[in-house]
């Protein structure tokens, strides 16, 4: 008997578009031979899967099934494509744990953790070789911030909402004069805001995953922008950015980089395929984390496929060692 696998998309944010695209890209990459699949669409009060015929048909959230016709179909597990909440940040874990449904990604503890950029830094920040940049943590946006900040950090600085993807409402702030708009920027899109400062280094996106029950490093991707940063538009416009995988670093490079990225994977419980960002220091060549994503994204042209195909492996198989680690769990 085929598996029935419910592959999750949408959401209740900005990156619900991104969301879609990548359940697209593993709707028809998936092994059919192996999964019967179900694209279910989860919005705000509205989840629900769409019939061969067109026919909306809602989910019965009692029990996490649908009924097509007389046939009710109940899932053995969930590929989780769902980027940001509630796929990325704990909450659809915690519906499947009450349910005794296994799914491809983080527990819930562990997304809703990952999901806060400040939370992370300050758990893997005592991994040997791997540093964090100085950074304030903010819970509101009060006029005493700015002064606060002037008086810890340094210029230049990164704005980010703590808990967002994709870098929406994102800022790099070169003056004090441009620090209060990019404070209300990142507070638009969070209720916490993460300022740090600025690390010149080059910066590579890494993939790490497990299957058949081996956390595996993938090759790293380089990240050269004509942005300032790798922002919205440099990780999702055709040309903003060149990305060179496997990136450009020295064997010692390689292995201290497998060797913390590891690390941060098993220090932080992580399951199923996690892409973590990172600068190395221009003058030191040391390592910055910069964030992990828990729900990396599968559109043709994401990270973790071109860095799945420079090991010689066919997304397909990677797909199915996710599926089947699932069930191991």
């Amino acid at each position: 008997m085929k598996k029935k696998i419910a592959l999750v998309t949408g959401g209740f944010t900005g990156e619900s578009v991104i969301s879609l695209k990548s359940a697209a890209v593993v709707e028809k990459t998936i092994d059919r031979d192996r999964y019967d699949v179900y694209k279910i669409l989860i919005y705000p009060g509205d989840w629900h899967f769409i019939c061969a015929s067109g026919e909306k048909i809602p989910v019965d959230l009692n029990d996490f099934s649908i009924s097509i016709g007389d046939e009710k179909v109940k899932f053995d597990g969930v590929f989780n494509i769902l980027h940001g909440s509630p796929g990325e940040d704990g909450k659809l874990a915690g519906y499947f744990d009450m349910l005794g449904i296994p799914y491809t990604t983080c527990d819930q503890l562990t997304s809703a953790i990952t999901m806060n950029k400040g939370y992370t830094k300050a758990i893997v920040q005592d991994i040997p070789e791997l540093n964090v940049a100085k950074s304030i943590q903010l819970f509101e946006n009060t006029p005493g911030n700015s002064a606060k900040i002037e008086a810890e950090l340094a210029l230049p600085l990164f704005i980010k909402p703590n808990n967002g993807g994709s870098s929406i409402g994102m800022s790099k702030v070169k003056t004090w004069e441009e620090l209060p708009e990019a404070l209300e920027k990142a507070f638009a899109e969070d209720k916490q805001v993460l300022v740090e400062e600025f690390v010149s280094g080059r910066e590579f996106s890494i993939g790490v995953f497990k299957g058949k029950g081996e956390i595996t490093v993938l090759p790293a991707t380089e990240i050269v922008s004509s942005k300032e940063f790798f922002d919205y538009e440099a990780k999702y416009i055709p040309g903003v950015t060149e990305e060179i995988t496997p990136g450009r670093m020295s064997e010692e490079e390689v292995e201290r980089v497998g060797r913390i990225v590891s690390q941060v994977y098993e220090k932080l419980n992580c399951k199923g395929a996690v892409r973590i960002d990172y600068f190395l220091q221009h003058e030191t060549g040391k390592f910055y984390f910069i964030e992990i994503n828990t729900v990396p994204g599968q559109t043709e042209t994401s990270l973790i496929s071109q860095q799945v195909r420079a090991i010689g492996m066919e997304v397909r198989e990677f797909y199915n060692q996710l599926i089947e680690e699932m069930f191991e769990k």
